[in-house]
């Protein structure tokens, strides 16, 4: 799996993922969002310096995916997956889990738990997350439901770069 940080210039490529993944927006409940909103959601996404966009591509280069995730929430030391979409032709083909495996070994130094969260009624997403290896953590319904596995690795220092991007450390 390649992993291409996502840029304001890249919302065109989230969208097209975006209109090959229907099935998601529709258990939301939803239209898959427009080109125009697909856009302002990534230059929102991209001023929160804990939110991480990714782009993920197989091996042929082609996109397969995205992944969502934000640092440090929502503890210090959590890293939330808020989305992983893979395009409906390329589902049920261990897409998925191959990429949260890869952010599973590039995690920041300091992270201690994984979280992630299943938007709607969504047993298939939740079968995914168990089969993983995450257990139910918060329930938040009707509109989602969590899931946390606890990873451990090592102490960070704040500033420090990771495969993620510079730390930043929350303190309560």
């Amino acid at each position: 799996m390649n992993v291409t940080p996502l840029a304001l210039h890249h919302a065109p490529l989230l969208h097209t993922l975006y209109a090959a993944a229907p099935g998601y927006f529709e258990l939301l409940g939803t239209r898959v969002p427009s080109p125009r909103e697909v856009e302002r959601d990534v230059e929102i996404a991209l001023l929160d310096p804990r939110r991480r966009l990714e782009l993920l591509f197989d091996a042929a280069g082609e996109l397969v995916g995205s992944l969502d995730c934000k640092l440090d929430y929502p503890e210090a030391g959590d890293l939330t997956i808020n989305l992983l979409l893979i395009r409906e032709d390329r589902q049920s083909q261990g897409l998925g889990r191959q990429a949260v495996r890869d952010l599973e070994a590039r995690l920041p130094p300091g992270t201690g738990r994984i979280l992630a969260s299943v938007l709607g009624n969504n047993p298939r997403g939740a079968r995914f997350w168990e089969r993983l290896g995450y257990t139910f953590a918060r329930d938040a319904r009707p509109v989602m439901t969590w899931y946390a596995k606890p990873v451990g690795t090592l102490p960070v220092q704040a500033g420090e770069k990771t495969d993620l991007g510079t730390v930043s450390l929350v303190r309560h």
